[in-house]
């Protein structure tokens, strides 16, 4: 197994404070476009260290708007690539709420199919551990230090970032 380096939580939790409720203008705005959330969760995780995995169709990048992987602005398509990414990238393993830790992404889906729809990123938690006491940070509908108890949702995945490989 080739070298896992270290997320940079500290880094991801301070873009997604700067960037929360606006936009940064080096990637497009997927708002009107079905949804920001990914999008900026994807930025997230490259402010968190994480480099970019140019596999072509089921890697995770994004150059410009029409040279990206799909992975990088649709929830279901990140969610696969988290779950299998090996190589380049950020290595997760799919968690619980009591090995989560700030700086990991979480998935949610708001309907009973088996698609998750939403991506956040954690950026406090505190104690004891409940949905109410762990507060993320998204786009589409922006979202700062937001309470997971505020939606309402059929199912929710954790994915902890272990590190990441070049």
């Amino acid at each position: 197994m080739s070298q896992l380096y270290r997320y940079n939580r500290q880094k991801v939790v301070e873009y997604a404070k700067r960037w929360a409720f606006d936009r940064n203008p080096k990637y497009y705005n997927f708002d009107k476009l079905g949804g920001d959330c990914t999008n900026f969760i994807s930025q997230v995780i490259h402010a968190g260290g994480c480099p970019m995995n140019y596999t072509k169709w089921t890697g995770w990048y994004y150059s410009d708007t029409n040279n990206r992987a799909p992975s990088w602005t649709s929830a279901n398509y990140l969610r696969k690539f988290l779950l299998n990414n090996q190589d380049t990238g950020p290595i997760v393993k799919k968690s619980n709420i009591n090995e989560i830790e700030i700086g990991d992404i979480i998935q949610l889906n708001f309907d009973t199919d088996t698609i998750f729809e939403h991506s956040l990123v954690i950026v406090d938690i505190k104690e004891p551990r409940s949905l109410k006491n762990i507060y993320i940070s998204a786009h589409t509908y922006d979202r700062y230090n937001y309470s997971l108890a505020n939606y309402i949702i059929e199912d929710i995945e954790y994915y902890h970032i272990l590190g990441y490989k070049k």
